[in-house]
């Protein structure tokens, strides 16, 4: 049943604007201007939500609103207030009194038709209709079309002509199945897939996806992109139907997705700013981006608000009159109600001492006020996806603890045991989960630190003849050195989700050949260094050779690194035998390292040496550790402090006959 509303305002533009975008929305609507009018409709039509301007001509709004709650047949139904007040006490007054949303004129239509649906989604959980249909397709033509020969198979259409659009139209309508074109201006159908599935809400919607390429080359990254299946344009209609019919069988929504908020749903942000010029930029700036924004003044009118409205993430200044940032950030996270929201402080100031304080306070991000507002937006998206992940992990850890509970109320042993198998395979799909997270996240920084560093530089060339003690290429040279720090634990990580990520194609690989590889790469870095590698000839084994290369080029590199100061360095990579597996090395005769912390090596962001010239992002031995254990092997180490080190692990032998010789010679040699 189509779901109506009534929307109250004395404008006659904004009424009929309302109209227009809840009907295309698929919601019946009732205009009225008046609250008597209103009243009229509320005796003789059922309504499903309710639109209510606070200035009336013949009542106050919030009022009107006190009003209905009273009435048993309306007391539930989901009411959003509209005012073009920005004032804190006026959005307060309404939230007190009822409302479920308080959106400040002016208002983005999109999100106030968006925000009535999932109100009303909250109140009563839908099941997804099997036979909808979100179609993304930026060319109106094939648009046109296949929405009419879809809608003659009998699928609800919904369109949208960006992938942007089409995020936000997934998140809104929750379609059964979404059809994407592969190559849309904007964020392609590849990235509208990836976000899809890195949202909790959507993920489980199957996806097609379009594509022109006749290559069957191009197949494997459809899939790797999170695509159920995909299409040629051309094909005719019934291929898509065919294969709509099958990934539509293979998908099941639960009651727990539909009910969870999407990312790309309405969002409310509060901004925090003593200062209005740079409130409204920021207000500006974030609405741009698809959000609604609550605009308050000082830290005092941010806690009144939260006291009666939750929102998505905070942005706070540090400095302010009265309860500045640190104490307003201090008694959020203090308050159990709102602790887990997202927060992120601005600063003015430049130095490394606010952001400490910041951080400690329990701010979750830090951000300068000379920073791009693009940086901004960029944070807040990926401080709201961190948070859904953080609240679907605590909902299945939840359902786990019941599950497990329940089990062990049962008699049945093999009750039990089929639990703890339920059990194993949530929590492999939560590390799944989480590396997508940390590859969208590592991703989505790539870009505002391409722009750090790029500016960077190029105001570094505008300063090359200043002076030694020039504070401003001092700083410049600080800024650029910390872009690119960040810009290797970037890749670092982009490096450690591909290896947890990606499809094993194992075959058999030349290790000997491999390690070669990587020692001239080395080399080319660093040509005026002397080193000798040693590299066992024959070296074999059955593995991915991507997985396998990046493995030795992280223990090689490290290595490499370890070794930059020791006289005669000399790195070995070769094999042993241990009874009926062989163990292959990479040993170095660097600074080595105690035998106590050999366990410790390989968690992430753990470095055991403090020196200057060793750079090192801690995150190469943890990306080790993730190809040996998909590749069910051992990896572990041995050294001794100023003895060298030696980092073992084991694959699979090749799947070839003969395999590894008794006796391997060693191939040694100077490399300059």
């Amino acid at each position: 049943m189509t779901a109506r509303v009534l929307i109250v305002d004395d404008s006659l533009t904004v009424r009929m604007n309302l109209v227009d975008a809840f009907r295309a929305g698929g919601f019946e609507t009732v205009p009225s201007a008046t609250a008597a009018e209103a009243r009229t409709v509320l005796d003789t039509v059922v309504v499903d939500a309710i639109v209510l301007d606070v200035l009336l001509p013949d009542a106050d709004g919030v009022a009107f609103l006190a009003e209905l709650r009273t009435m048993a047949a309306h007391r539930d139904k989901p009411v959003l207030l509209l005012s073009s007040e920005a004032e804190v006490s006026d959005r307060v007054r309404g939230l007190r009194t009822g409302a479920d949303a308080y959106v400040g004129k002016p208002y983005d239509i999109g999100y106030l038709v968006a925000k009535t649906r999932e109100l009303m989604r909250a109140r009563q959980p839908q099941q997804r209709d099997a036979k909808t249909l979100l179609l993304i397709e930026d060319d109106p033509t094939l648009r046109l079309r296949l929405k009419g020969q879809l809608e003659q198979q009998g699928y609800l259409v919904f369109t949208a002509a960006t992938g942007e659009d089409g995020l936000r139209v997934a998140a809104d309508r929750r379609p059964s199945v979404i059809v994407v074109d592969g190559t849309l201006a904007g964020i392609d159908g590849a990235t509208v897939i990836g976000r899809l599935r890195l949202d909790a809400a959507l993920r489980d919607i199957p996806c097609l996806l379009l594509t022109e390429s006749s290559d069957r080359k191009g197949e494997p990254d459809v899939f790797d992109a999170g695509a159920d299946a995909f299409v040629r344009k051309g094909e005719p209609v019934d291929v898509i139907l065919a294969k709509l019919a099958n990934i539509g069988r293979q998908t099941t929504a639960t009651a727990a997705t539909l009910g969870t908020r999407s990312l790309n749903g309405p969002k409310l942000v509060l901004a925090v700013d003593d200062s209005a010029t740079y409130l409204h930029e920021i207000g500006a700036s974030l609405r741009a981006g698809g959000y609604e924004v609550a605009l308050a003044r000082s830290g005092e009118d941010a806690l009144a608000l939260l006291a009666e409205q939750s929102v998505d993430c905070i942005v706070l200044d540090l400095k302010m009159p009265g309860i500045g940032g640190l104490e307003a950030c201090q008694r959020i996270k203090q308050n159990p109600s709102m602790r887990d929201i997202p927060l992120i402080m601005v600063s003015a100031l430049e130095k490394p001492d606010p952001t400490l304080a910041g951080l400690a306070a329990g701010a979750d991000d830090f951000l300068g006020k000379s920073d791009d507002l693009e940086v901004l937006k960029a944070l807040v998206r990926a401080q709201i996806r961190r948070k859904q992940f953080q609240d679907e992990n605590r909902r299945q850890h939840a359902e786990l603890r019941t599950k497990v509970i329940e089990v062990a109320d049962a008699d049945s042993t093999r009750e039990l045991a089929r639990s703890r198998q339920n059990m194993v395979e949530a929590l492999e799909w939560k590390n799944h989960e989480l590396e997508a997270f940390s590859y969208s996240v590592a991703h989505d920084l790539r870009s505002p630190l391409q722009v750090i560093q790029g500016f960077s530089e190029a105001l570094l060339d505008q300063h090359a003849d200043a002076p030694g003690d020039d504070d401003d290429a001092h700083y410049l040279r600080l800024i650029n050195d910390a872009s690119r720090r960040m810009a290797e634990l970037v890749d670092a990580l982009l490096d450690l989700a591909r290896a947890g990520r990606a499809e094993l194609a194992a075959e058999n690989v030349d290790l000997s050949r491999l390690a070669r590889d990587v020692a001239e790469e080395l080399g080319r870095g660093e040509p005026d260094r002397v080193l000798e590698f040693a590299i066992q000839d024959g070296l074999e084994a059955y593995a991915d050779p991507h997985l396998v290369r990046a493995l030795l080029a992280n223990l090689m590199g490290n290595a490499w690194k370890f070794t930059r100061f020791t006289e005669g360095a000399r790195i070995e990579v070769g094999a042993e035998h241990n009874h009926a597996d062989v163990v292959y090395f990479v040993r170095d005769n660097g600074p080595g390292f105690a035998a106590g912390d050999s366990e410790a090596l390989f968690r992430p962001f753990v470095r055991l040496h403090d020196n200057p010239g060793i750079s090192g992002t801690g995150i190469g031995l943890t990306t080790v550790h993730r190809v040996v254990d998909r590749h069910g092997g051992r990896v572990w180490a041995v050294g001794e402090v100023g003895q060298g080190a030696t980092f073992l692990f084991t694959l699979r032998p090749p799947r070839a006959s003969g395999g590894l010789p008794a006796s391997i010679p060693v191939e040694a040699g100077p490399h300059r």
